[in-house]
């Protein structure tokens, strides 16, 4: 071989071996930023750990809290609030009953014809009605006039199946879903105004007297008779069904929950009688808080952004306001860490763009090629051509927090049982009845559960039940059953004002 022929076989090996480096530098390259994104994924999962022992704290600190809650004002992360309900329905209630659900930009009024024990109930009706945007931040007066006259409209239309005896007047029940000090059973006082309404002579007024007032001014004989809040509203729907139910919770947008506590508890309200002996609680649990929740760098970003730092901690790391969010906030800081998104990474960082009805269908796509993930990720978030492997993660991710939402959800409903005794932390004692059979000491207990993030998503619903059994144990869990409800804002208002009827019950005293 010549010199020529030499250099030239030198060349194209310093040439070969060029590529074959530059090939392995990026190979080298590509895994390092893939590591990079499995460390975020394995971080992740550390932070969001639910262990059986985390939760049993969980609990813990749910019933301590509500303890303090109970026994002084300001005591307590929770706010524990009194209801005045101490009457709840029970399926004898007979008769027709109304209900208006104020939550938002639109109102709804319903009709309930109910049938006593046998029949329950017999039939509703329900009309919705959009409230025009200048009475949002008009006065209390026209606010209410209109809903008045709405409540008219709807009472004229009452069909031959709707009796009411002419020698009783209509009642009512009023779920106002917007900050109130409730003073009785159908007062309360409104604090402050959400949810884009700004009527400022409102504040400090009673919402049920204003209403009372519009309904007057129509000369319509009608009575406010209950005002609530939605969570109630289920409580009062679930044992009407089923009187065994002790507890609401609602997991949608936002979360709460209620539960009837015996009034001899309520420490910070000594001298207070009941005709029942107990009272409906509203716990406002979506602000507790424990050092024992499992909370990452994502949850706290996502507090520090968002209007109401340092509130609502349980609410933002369970409810679907925030899951989609945290969600997002994990997918940019793997596209922060590699480039497994591409430069289309812009909408990532816009806040909220991943609602949490998206993250549950890319958590619950079960399509060999996850088809609906690739979709959501194009169309939403413009992430185009996402390789399997990546769209993989995604949906671990999404599976991650939607496992600890879930699990902190289904720990604070033991943490309620707790409370009130129906966990079986006194243990299940098999006694014999008279008749010789055997029995058990362990109470049955039903929790309503409403909402769509509950109801909707089956992964979130699915792990939370796995949980409640878990913390409570194969001996406790099948005394406890989780039942799905719909409408306790408006058939349980209905409901409530059956109960709370002139007619029926007397009135909540504090001596």
């Amino acid at each position: 071989m010549g010199k020529a022929g030499f250099g030239l076989a030198v060349s194209c090996a310093v040439v070969s071996c060029t590529i074959a480096a530059i090939l392995v530098g990026r190979r080298v390259k590509s895994r390092r930023k893939w590591n990079r994104v499995v460390g975020v994924l394995r971080e992740l999962e550390e932070g969001c750990s639910t262990s059986i022992g985390r939760l049993r704290q969980v609990v813990d600190a749910m019933a301590v809290e509500m303890h303090a809650g109970l026994a002084s004002e300001g005591g307590s992360k929770l706010k524990m609030l009194l209801t005045f309900v101490d009457n709840l329905p029970n399926g004898n209630e007979k008769g027709t009953y109304y209900a208006l659900d104020l939550g938002g930009t639109n109102f709804r009024v319903l009709r309930v014809q109910l049938g006593g024990k046998n029949s329950l109930i017999l039939g509703h009706e329900v009309e919705r009605q959009p409230i025009p945007e200048h009475l949002m931040t008009s006065t209390s007066e026209d606010l209410f006039d209109f809903i008045a006259s709405t409540l008219e409209k709807f009472v004229e239309k009452e069909g031959n199946g709707y009796i009411v005896p002419l020698d009783r007047r209509r009642e009512l029940g009023f779920t106002f879903s917007f900050p109130v000090k409730q003073t009785s059973v159908s007062s309360g006082i409104l604090i402050k105004w959400t949810k884009g309404f700004s009527i400022e002579d409102m504040v400090g007024k009673d919402v049920a007297e204003c209403l009372q007032q519009a309904i007057s001014r129509r000369g319509l004989d009608m009575r406010v008779v209950a005002l609530v809040n939605d969570t109630v509203g289920t409580l009062a729907l679930g044992h009407y069904h089923d009187e065994d139910t002790v507890a609401a919770v609602i997991i949608g947008t936002g979360t709460n929950a209620c539960y009837v506590e015996r009034t001899d508890a309520i420490i910070k309200s000594q001298g207070l009688l009941t005709k029942s002996g107990g009272m409906v609680v509203n716990m406002e649990w979506g602000n507790f808080w424990s050092t024992h929740l499992p909370r990452t760098s994502y949850d706290t970003d996502l507090d520090a952004d968002s209007p109401n730092p340092n509130d609502q901690g349980f609410e933002k790391m369970i409810s679907g306001m925030y899951l989609g969010d945290i969600v997002r906030r994990v997918m940019l800081r793997m596209a922060e860490e590699s480039d497994i998104f591409g430069d289309a990474t812009c909408r990532l960082s816009e806040p909220f763009i991943l609602r949490t009805p998206l993250m549950a269908a890319i958590h619950e796509d079960e399509s060999p090629d996850l088809r609906e993930v690739s979709r959501i990720l194009q169309e939403t978030l413009e992430l185009t051509n996402v390789p399997l492997k990546v769209r993989k993660v995604i949906v671990r991710v999404c599976d991650i927090v939607t496992r600890r939402a879930a699990r902190l959800a289904a720990a604070g409903i033991v943490g309620i049982l707790k409370k009130i005794g129906r966990d079986g932390s006194g243990g299940v004692m098999s006694v014999r009845t008279k008749t010789g059979e055997p029995s058990s000491r362990m109470r049955r207990t039903v929790v309503a559960i409403e909402g769509g993030l509950y109801a909707s998503y089956s992964m979130f619903r699915e792990y939370l039940s796995e949980a409640v059994a878990e913390i409570l144990g194969e001996e406790v869990a099948p005394y406890v059953v989780l039942k799905i409800l719909e409408d306790g804002s408006g058939i349980g208002a209905a409901l409530l004002a059956a109960s709370h009827s002139s007619s029926s019950v007397g009135s909540v005293t504090l001596l």
